[in-house]
């Protein structure tokens, strides 16, 4: 609580240093009845998403499902957290889907038909994905093309160009072990609990480093007891998640073993640590909120803004390339419909379920993959209750649509409150 020291004709306010986990809660309440809401809407969809299904379908939380949601929603999660950079800057990329599928297909080419090893088919994969996103962005950015349109025409090109790869329709194998590895195999269960034990670690290093910074500028500071209840949660969560994965899955565990935590999940938690630390702790990545805030506020600034936006389109398509990659080693295979279908869909509904605003400046990266989690559930408890397609587009849509009225509201309320 603030205190206030009277002195001989005047009285000096002693800022609130470390406020209590009551205030810290009262101030989030605030926060959110002014707007603010973050990633709250998608956690709720997730706990109300995965009660409902659990309760229709019990196998919904078997443990050989709960892995296969891992499994199911990486690609869209992946190629989600690239969208989020370009959401931020206020633009809009309609060919991630497509330019996954590309780049997955020059990955299948490289590896299949050229034989070279699996380094340098990512590599390949990567430095495509590089290439699209630096003309994409170019040409938003510097020729001023409306980034709808410049990646409209792109989603239409590269469907043809995913064609040109596989010859027309072929479907081209994947064999190679590394890469089948990332989306079919599993850590060994004690590497699991190692993997826990140092993400829990270092999440309770880096909170108590950010209090003390704060302490030590005369910033507000989180309480030991808030910290401790958010290293808890984490713990408790995690616990359970690796305790399920290491659950066995095998039908017939005498003839193969199946447990571990899919190698897939620390393929997210190392990109997922890598692009919060640029947006959250570089220069770059305060620059793309500002774009995103106010282009031309930005550009008085002396913020390189054309330099932005391309960097966004550059990320987007390099992540694009990953989820690709991820997309390949789950099918073993590329074929013409690699990056198409709904994976642009689902993963632009990913960034937008998970709290990333389609309007610029506001998002994280782990909106992402709380969203990408909300797409898996959603995609994964329709087919468990044996529902077609349409009711799962209308579902999905339904909640896509949702999230961005949620957005667009907390705009609103947060505009009235002096927020925005």
């Amino acid at each position: 609580m603030s205190k206030v020291k009277e002195l001989p004709g005047e009285a000096v306010v002693t800022a609130v240093r470390s406020p209590s986990i009551g205030h810290s809660t009262r101030a989030y309440t605030e926060r959110v009845r002014a707007g603010d809401m973050g990633a709250l809407p998608a956690v709720l969809g997730l706990v109300v998403l995965c009660t409902a299904f659990t309760l229709a379908r019990p196998a919904f939380l078997s443990a050989i499902n709960f892995a296969n949601l891992f499994t199911q929603g990486a690609a869209i999660t992946v190629i989600a957290m690239g969208l989020v950079f370009v959401l931020l800057i206020g633009e809009i990329d309609l060919s991630a889907g497509f330019s996954s599928g590309v780049c997955a297909a020059v990955l299948a080419v490289t590896l299949t038909n050229m034989g070279l090893p699996w380094y340098v088919g990512v590599l390949a994969a990567i430095v495509t994905g590089t290439v699209i996103g630096t003309v994409l962005g170019t040409l938003v950015a510097k020729v001023g093309i409306p980034s709808f349109v410049v990646t409209l025409a792109a989603f239409l090109a590269f469907q043809g160009l995913v064609l040109v790869l596989v010859n027309e329709g072929t479907n081209i194998s994947i064999n190679d072990p590394v890469i089948k590895a990332v989306a079919q195999r599993n850590l060994p269960p004690a590497l699991g609990w190692a993997l826990y034990a140092a993400s829990v670690l270092a999440y309770a290093g880096l909170q108590v480093l950010r209090s003390r910074k704060r302490a030590a500028r005369g910033l507000v500071a989180d309480p030991p007891s808030l910290i401790a209840a958010r290293v808890g949660a984490l713990a408790v969560l995690a616990g359970l998640a690796v305790y399920a994965l290491n659950l066995e899955r095998s039908f017939n565990p005498a003839f193969a073993s199946l447990k571990g935590v899919p190698i897939v999940v620390p393929v997210i938690l190392a990109l997922l640590v890598l692009w919060t630390f640029v947006l959250r702790r570089t220069a770059f990545g305060r620059h793309v909120y500002a774009v995103g805030g106010n282009a031309e506020a930005a550009r008085r600034a002396g913020i390189a803004v054309d330099r932005i936006r391309v960097s966004a389109f550059v990320i987007c398509s390099s992540m694009a390339a990953v989820g690709g990659i991820v997309a390949a080693s789950r099918a073993s295979s590329v074929d013409p419909n690699t990056g198409g279908s709904s994976v642009l869909l689902y993963a632009v509904g990913a960034a937008v379920i998970g709290g990333t605003s389609l309007f610029g400046g506001k998002g994280r990266v782990l909106d992402a993959v709380l969203g990408g989690a909300v797409i898996a559930v959603i995609d994964n408890g329709m087919a468990l209750m044996q529902y077609g397609s349409s009711v799962k587009y209308l579902v999905t849509g339904f909640v896509l649509l949702l999230a961005a009225g949620v957005d667009a509201v907390a705009r609103k309320r947060a505009a009235a409150a002096g927020l925005r």
